[in-house]
């Protein structure tokens, strides 16, 4: 166990910032495949802008990597131009 206060108190507050990061990373991962799950284009299109709001979020808070979010992004747009 940490010998100093200040390591006690990081390691709850290290605890606490995992449990909020997780819950945000989980809530973009149903997001996302939520809209992949979609085969209505018009539908799609009106979730995607949401789903791209909350990756640009996560990335800029290092949640998740920027070039993850980047290539999210990317492939979502693709499967939405695929749907008839």
């Amino acid at each position: 166990m940490a010998n100093h206060k200040s390591s006690v108190k990081r390691i709850r507050q290290d605890k606490k910032k995992a449990l909020h990061n997780k819950y945000y990373a989980k809530t973009m991962r149903n997001a996302v495949r939520k809209l992949r799950a979609m085969t209505n284009k018009d539908e799609a299109s009106a979730l995607y802008p949401k789903v791209q709001k909350m990756l640009d979020k996560l990335a800029k808070t290092h949640i998740i990597h920027k070039n993850k979010a980047a290539n999210l992004k990317s492939s979502l747009c693709m499967h939405i131009n695929k749907l008839g």
